[in-house]
């Protein structure tokens, strides 16, 4: 079935790479409209997605994650039109030059290919990521989770219907329906047909792609981000942040799982940072010198250090310097996104130099981290690697590049 699969979607590939950028964006204006048509089917069946959730005790986090609404329907159309606006990144020519043979040498733009994601309980990520594709000229083939199953069957038939309707071969985008573990691992290893595979979820999702895959992999990572609140720190401005940053979505990977303070901060700092997170029901997990000063604050432990939460929780670890401050984020980050709350510009510029990080921040919520907020419209997840790409994937990141070469009858002695 997956090589079936993976052979139209080669082939479906090849045809999409000679579609114009007018093409491709009627494609993804058909999809737009229809998304919205079929706006109460997607929610009936996500309805279904999410009280099996409810009652198979998924955690709060990863419900929010799995729950649509109009407002999120809007959202994923709203990306599409993002999308649509962008310009198409596949023909781009990256430079040209002449040797002294007279070889004119350049570099063009062109697709990955075919795209593989393995996701969990994300139905948004169907949209987004077939959007990101199409719009870049990659065939898609997608696996989600067995929670989103039928939120992401409704959403898939409807976007490969739209492509059918545009006379275009539906099968840029197919959705794996099977959830047993046999064709997972089978999908991590499909070479002939894959040009790369993306993780986007949990720990143990992606550390299982990337231990097992022989297909090339982008891996997405997950969030342990850090919010350092400098000795010079806007406390107004920190707590805001913070709040932000932590209890605005806790299911996602830019939320803050982590908090660093300087002790000259501590005593006035830290009971008022605690007298808005209680609001929100947080636990804090803090060293000695943190719970010395908030004694409700819970000990915490190097595990907590280096967990992502994605609860109403949330470590804090006090340091004496920027330095160390630094030292311990650069430690227990996954390289996701950090920032510092500063008013010091010494200090903002050592920290985005040495903070070794996807995004990283001066005076803002890691909440921004997202293809979106990027004005990409969307991305198939957020790389903590550094090849070939790190942070947001958008459409220019789901390209490579070939040399094109034009010559008058040279040849090499």
């Amino acid at each position: 079935m997956l090589k079936e699969m993976g052979m139209r979607a080669k082939e479906a590939a090849t045809s999409l790479a000679m579609l114009s950028n007018d093409e491709k964006n009627r494609l993804l204006d058909n999809i737009a409209l229809n998304l919205k048509k079929n706006e109460d089917a997607i929610l009936e069946q996500n309805k279904i997605d999410v009280e099996a959730g409810k009652l198979n005790g998924l955690p709060e986090g990863l419900i929010d994650r799995l729950s649509l609404n109009p407002k999120r329907i809007d959202s994923m159309i709203e990306g599409i039109r993002t999308i649509m606006a962008l310009e198409d990144p596949v023909g781009e020519v990256l430079g040209m030059k002449t040797m002294q043979n007279g070889l004119i040498i350049g570099k063009k733009r062109v697709p990955l290919g075919v795209v593989g994601i393995i996701y969990e309980a994300r139905p948004n990520v169907t949209v987004d990521t077939a959007a990101l594709c199409l719009k870049s000229s990659n065939a898609l083939i997608l696996r989600g989770g067995k929670e989103a199953l039928n939120s992401n069957r409704a959403l898939a038939g409807i976007m490969r219907r739209s492509i059918e309707e545009s006379g275009c071969n539906k099968d840029f985008v197919q959705l794996i329906e099977d959830q047993s573990y046999e064709v997972a691992n089978e999908f991590m290893k499909l070479n002939e047909y894959l040009d790369v595979l993306i993780p986007r979820g949990s720990d143990r999702l992606i550390k299982s792609v990337v231990q097992n895959s022989t297909v090339p992999v982008i891996e997405t990572g997950t969030g342990n981000c850090h919010i350092y609140v400098d000795a010079s720190a806007d406390e107004k401005m920190a707590v805001d942040i913070i709040i932000n940053a932590k209890s605005q979505r806790i299911g996602v990977c830019n939320a803050a799982e982590s908090l660093v303070v300087h002790s000259s901060k501590i005593e006035g700092f830290l009971p008022l940072v605690w007298n808005e997170l209680k609001k929100y029901n947080v636990t804090v997990y803090a060293d000695e010198r943190a719970k010395a000063v908030v004694p409700e604050f819970q000990e915490a432990t190097d595990e907590d250090f280096a967990t992502e939460y994605l609860d109403y929780k949330i470590s804090l670890k006090v340091v004496d310097s920027l330095d160390e401050a630094i030292r311990h984020i650069n430690r227990y980050s996954t390289s996701h996104s950090e920032s510092i709350v500063t008013e010091n510009y010494a200090n903002a510029m050592e920290f985005l130099n040495r903070i070794d990080s996807a995004a990283v921040y001066v005076n803002a919520s890691t909440r921004f981290t997202d293809g979106f907020e990027f004005g990409m419209g969307g991305e198939m997840g957020i790389s903590t690697q550094k090849l070939h790409v790190r942070g947001p994937v958008g459409t220019k990141e789901l390209t490579t590049t070939k040399y094109i070469i034009f010559g008058n009858g040279q040849i090499r002695g």
